[in-house]
């Protein structure tokens, strides 16, 4: 499977990053730069961009390319959707959005964060 993590060096996305590659995925990683704390794994091909810049310059980075699916972990705004949309419309078979538990209550009165929790 040919996979796009937009992100991918945070703790979520690097661990699941992780996994894919020790799946034998075809991983791609859009990200400014190789992380430190959090480096590629071994076998991912790093697009390095900022998401947040030059929409041109990150259509350009993907251009020609077809994923079978792309994830974004670092998706913010519904400004940030509408920008995913234009990049990977045709791009991609499956879209996959990663929302952050920060819309929910704080503090939070239980560990286990699910829909039912107070936003």
């Amino acid at each position: 499977m040919k996979i796009l993590f937009i992100g991918g060096t945070g703790i979520i996305s690097s661990a699941c990053a992780d996994l894919a590659a020790a799946r034998g995925h075809d991983l791609f990683i859009l990200n400014r730069g190789a992380s430190k704390k959090h480096p590629l794994p071994e076998g991912a091909t790093l697009l390095q961009g900022d998401i947040h810049a030059d929409e041109a310059r990150l259509a350009a980075l993907t251009a020609g390319q077809h994923f079978d699916a792309v994830v974004d972990y670092i998706a913010f705004s519904p400004h940030d959707i509408e920008r995913d949309l234009r990049l990977f419309r045709d791009k991609t078979d499956q879209f996959v959005f990663i929302s952050s538990a920060s819309a929910y209550q704080k503090p939070v009165k239980n560990y286990l964060i699910t829909e039912e929790t107070p936003l």
